[in-house]
């Protein structure tokens, strides 16, 4: 099990959004993505992305670009997309690895932004 610091995990995640391509990075509106070491209980109501051994390692909570309507938007607060460390760091593997997982996460929780379910993330590689 790799161990990162924090500002390693940040540094691993900010790379991942940033291979993003530009054009799908400016429509994300209203999202903010965060990281957090563990998920709280209630995180494990949603749907976000396991490891094969049951640890929670990305979440989206929000109402999907393709959900929304005219009025979305106004006083509405924003989206969240939750990155875990400590689920990806339980991960086997060395650094790279983890950061390649990291990329993985990021793009499968920002897909769901985007309207994607399961299985057309899963047709992308991203699950």
């Amino acid at each position: 099990m790799y161990q990162m610091t924090d500002e390693e995990f940040e540094a691993a995640v900010q790379d991942a959004i940033d291979s993003i391509p530009e054009e799908f990075l400016d429509d994300l509106e209203n999202v903010a993505i965060i990281i957090a070491d563990e998920p709280e209980e209630e995180d494990f109501e949603g749907d976000g992305l396991y490891s094969e051994n049951g640890d929670l390692l990305g979440l989206y909570d929000g109402l999907a670009l393709t959900d929304r309507d005219g009025g979305y938007g106004f006083g509405d607060y924003p989206d969240t997309i939750t990155i875990f460390k400590g689920p990806h760091e339980r991960l086997e593997g060395d650094r790279e690895t983890i950061i390649e997982e990291v990329r993985k996460t990021v793009v499968h929780e920002i897909a769901h932004y985007f309207g994607m379910d399961e299985d057309q993330v899963d047709a992308m590689g991203y699950a």
